[in-house]
């Protein structure tokens, strides 16, 4: 396995953006090839944005996720995005920047360039989410047309994997993940950042879970984009669990906290129903 950590080295000022702290950084999952032995696979690859309410990047949603895709035949790479005190668009550009240069490598890692999935947990399902309705928008015309310098198809993902995502700055929102996104233009971009009221048909297909019982980020959050989703014809496909905490990763005992409370042995089916949505959507199988 193909296993580095890659630091995203971007002109954040060129872009407007003050960079502070800490760079982002790409982890690759990259199965080995053996062409001496076998065909190429091309396979897809999954684009993995862990959560943490945009203040720290949970360990129980990046490589316990990306191990799980390997095991369907997928390659991997954990965004681990900038955190607070960066701002939006920040996180969305960094995206952004990975989903290019995962394209510019695909040859390289054995991946199709046109099978490549974003998936966000929690507020990094924030992040997927607004790369996959953002990435022929405003906010991103500044890094494609000035850094990346190449058409904006070179950054649209071609799925989107969701797991109980923050979505609204609205009535059912995580109120701490918007202060810590957008602290000093609160007011100004909330409204721009409630993904619900951004989904264009220029989306790619969403495959989307969540519980009834999440105590952080309410299931009305998947509803509601599921809702534009709808209005606006992007395929989707939809699972609500009815019993679960926030924060599940898996659902299984490997993704678990000390306290219990992150096991939830019904909801870990979302992987298996999910490498079917890849097979007929993505028209990728090794079974």
């Amino acid at each position: 396995m193909l296993y580095e950590t890659i630091e995203i080295t971007m002109d954040y000022k060129a872009l407007g953006i003050q960079h502070v702290e800490a760079p982002a950084t790409m982890t690759t999952y990259i199965k080995e090839r053996y062409p001496n032995d076998q065909n190429e696979f091309m396979r897809p690859l999954i684009l993995i944005c862990p959560g943490g309410g945009y203040g720290h990047h949970s360990p129980r949603e990046g490589e316990a996720i990306a191990l799980k895709m390997l095991s369907y035949g997928y390659n991997a790479v954990v965004l681990r995005y900038s955190l607070s005190p960066n701002e939006f668009p920040c996180q969305v550009i960094e995206a952004a920047y990975a989903m290019n240069y995962i394209r510019e490598h695909a040859a390289e890692w054995d991946v199709d360039a046109d099978k490549i999935v974003i998936a966000g947990f929690s507020a990094g399902g924030h992040v997927a989410a607004s790369l996959s309705m953002m990435w022929n928008q405003k906010e991103l015309e500044p890094f494609v047309n000035c850094i990346l310098k190449k058409d904006a198809s070179a950054i649209r993902p071609d799925g989107l994997l969701l797991g109980y995502p923050v979505i609204t700055s609205g009535e059912f929102a995580h109120r701490g993940s918007f202060e810590k996104l957008i602290a000093s233009n609160y007011d100004e971009l909330l409204e721009s950042v409630s993904l619900e009221t951004r989904v264009t048909a220029d989306m790619p297909p969403v495959f989307l879970w969540h519980t009834v019982t999440d105590n952080s980020v309410p299931v009305e959050n998947s509803l509601l984009f599921a809702s534009a989703l709808k209005k606006q014809n992007v395929p989707f496909e939809m699972h609500i669990f009815p019993n679960g905490n926030h924060g599940l990763g898996l659902g299984t005992k490997e993704t678990d906290t000390k306290d219990g409370k992150h096991y939830q042995s019904e909801v870990a089916v979302w992987t298996d129903l999910f490498e079917t949505w890849m097979e007929h959507t993505m028209k990728y199988s090794l079974r």
